[in-house]
Order: C-alpha cells, then structure tokens, then sequence
C-alpha cells in the first residue's frame, strides 16, 4: 500500500509539472508584444535610426505590436532587417517580458565613391548607400569604379583606415582605367603615384620618408607628383 500511495504522489508531482508547463506556454504564447526595442552594436553612428529599424519591422508585419507572440513571424522580420543594404546584420527575439528586440549591427564605410551614383564601400568590401541620416569623413574615391569590382578600392581603403598616417593625410583615392592607384594628401598639390598594390607596406613606407624629409626640408610644395612605382626608389616630378 505503501508503495502504491508512492506512485500516486509521483503521478500527481508529475501531472502538476505538466499542467505547469502547459499553462506557463499557453500564457507566454498569448502574450502582448510591444513596441519594438531597437538595440544598436558597435559603431554608434546612425547611418539607420531607431524609427527606420521600426517602421522596417512594423511595416512587413503589421501586427508586430499589440498582438500575442504566437503570430510573430521573428525569421521573415529578421530577414527584411538583413535584406537592407545598410545593415550588416540584426537579430530579432522577443523577451520573457514581451519586448520585441532587434539587435542591429551597421555596416562600417571606409571609402565614399563619388560618381553619378555615389556610394560607400564598407569593411568588408561591398556595397553601402549613401544615408540621410549620418555622413561618414572618409576618402573620396574618384576615377573608373564598378561597385561589382571593389577590390582594389577595399584593399587601399583598408590600409589607409588601420594607419594613423594615411588616416590623418589622405583625402582621396583615385582609381585609374588600368586598375592603378593614385592617392592625395591634404594640403598636399602633388598627386601620390602608388601604382598596382604589390608590395604596398614597402611604397607606403617610402611615401612616409618622404613626407618626413621634405616637411623638415619645407620643400612639399615644390612637387607635382612623387611615384612609388620603382621599387625601393621615390621619384618625385618638380611642379
């Protein structure tokens, strides 16, 4: 009999967490979303605001607040946030509490391309549009550029943004028909020829001697153009 009553108390603890269970579900399922919460990561430059990530979300699913979780679509809401060009990636949940939380990272713009279709190209080399909201101080990019083929624009943009330098001096990067490259300096008249990228620490090694001794020689503005392409050599062209 004892043993009975034994398997009766654990039937009821049983029956007790299941009942638990289902209606902790049921209740969180039916639970009222709100507003959504928008969560922005690392670069605290709002190239999107919090209103754009919103409407984004609000916008492909109209009944993203004021409606239970259980209808939440979080795959497609996270998706449109993806699918925007200037998003590098989101991540949509809602909390125990029933906030509706997008977690967004932007893109980062190194380099603004200027043609009749401006744009930026990001970290990772890609595309970014412009934004409304924010402009980035970064190198122009000017010349024969197809934002399909940036390779060489992020490997230059991507030197120039991780040396103190080149980030302190360059303003503009030009990319030529045959795929070289030419920099400018700030208030610098000569144009800085540093041809194909091989070997490109050596030429910007080079280009700082340069800069240095003819600072100390205060003869920067004597030249029209100092080319690195010859090797070790920095052959500079009197204006």
């Amino acid at each position: 009999m004892k043993r009975n009553w034994n398997y009766i108390k654990m039937g009821l603890l049983l029956g007790l967490v299941v009942f638990l269970y289902a209606f902790s579900s049921v209740r969180n399922a039916k639970r009222i979303v709100s507003k959504p919460q928008v969560q922005f990561l690392g670069n605290k430059n709002l190239f999107i605001t919090h209103e754009d990530v919103s409407k984004l979300l609000i916008q492909n699913q109209h009944y993203a607040t004021n409606e239970s979780k259980e209808i939440l679509d979080l795959n497609l809401l996270e998706t449109t946030l993806n699918e925007n060009p200037i998003i590098e990636f989101a991540e949509v949940y809602v909390s125990v509490s029933g906030d509706l939380v997008a977690e967004v990272k932007q893109k980062m713009p190194i380099a603004r391309v200027v043609s009749s279709a401006s744009f930026y190209v990001d970290s990772n080399g890609g595309y970014m549009p412009l934004s409304k909201n924010y402009t980035e101080r970064v190198p122009i990019v000017t010349g024969f550029v197809d934002k399909k083929d940036l390779i060489r624009i992020h490997e230059i943009a991507t030197k120039i943004q991780n040396d103190e330098f080149l980030k302190k001096h360059v303003v503009q990067i030009q990319q030529n028909k045959d795929n070289t490259i030419d920099l400018k300096l700030r208030q610098c008249n000569f144009v800085v020829k540093i041809g194909d990228l091989e070997q490109l620490d050596k030429k910007i090694n080079n280009l700082k001697a340069f800069y240095l001794k003819a600072t100390k020689d205060k003869t920067l503005n004597n030249y029209s153009k100092v080319n690195l392409q010859f090797g070790s050599q920095v052959v500079c062209t009197k204006a």
